[in-house]
């Protein structure tokens, strides 16, 4: 069986898109995904990069692209009332949930529901009623599996996120999403594709090209 591990933000559209399509990435595999939240801003800010929507003009771009992607692969997408917004309560909401065993991970359906709550309907992702109710459902959940539900402000939970960021950062993970197998790490929704080929054997990641890549020389740098 394959170990996958899926960094994400549910600030990042992209990082939706690929959660919804991945199931047909990993199509006829054995595969377990662990989905971990992470705070994106970090990476960012850690690489000494803006975000999408950071940038005026690929701001623009990127809301017209995702909202392509979407109608083009069917899925569901309505762009929130603003964003970008601050994520922090959706991933502390998330890693409430996270159990002993896995203290970083979220299950495939809290994980939805953190990406329903900014990416369906065209809401306000940080509405207080409607975070009450996500809190609501997601202690539900947790109390129908006869789980530890942890509080989203407690230190517990703080220190899960700093710790699946600092573990991003030492993977070297610059966005989200982020798919890590077998020390290769595939980003963004596109590498999907390149997901699946590895998973299928393709001959090109015993080519030698996989590595040759981080030897290319650097032939000039901006300052």
């Amino acid at each position: 069986m394959h170990d996958i591990a899926f960094y994400y933000d549910p600030i990042s559209p992209y990082a939706y898109l690929a959660f919804e399509r991945l199931p047909e990435a990993l199509m006829g595999h054995s595969v377990c995904v662990r989905y971990k939240p992470v705070l994106f801003a970090a990476l960012l800010k850690a690489n000494g990069q803006l975000g999408p929507a950071e940038i005026p003009a690929k701001r623009d771009w990127t809301y017209r692209q995702v909202s392509w992607l979407a109608q083009h692969h069917g899925v569901p997408l309505e762009l929130p009332a603003a964003h970008p917004f601050n994520p922090l309560a959706l991933l502390r909401l998330g890693l409430a949930t996270a159990t002993d065993d896995a203290p970083g991970e979220t299950n495939r359906y809290v994980t939805s529901q953190l990406f329903h709550h900014a990416w369906r309907g065209g809401h306000n992702a940080t509405d207080a009623a409607r975070l009450g109710a996500l809190q609501t459902l997601l202690q539900d959940h947790m109390a129908q599996r006869n789980k530890l539900w942890n509080p989203p402000d407690g230190e517990v939970v703080k220190q899960r996120l700093r710790t699946n960021t600092d573990e991003a950062l030492a993977l070297g993970l610059f966005g989200v999403p982020a798919l890590v197998l077998d020390g290769h790490v595939f980003w963004g929704l596109d590498a999907l594709p390149m997901l699946r080929a590895y998973l299928d054997g393709d001959a090109w990641f015993e080519s030698g090209a996989w590595e040759a890549a981080a030897r290319l020389p650097v032939g000039v740098a901006r300052r």
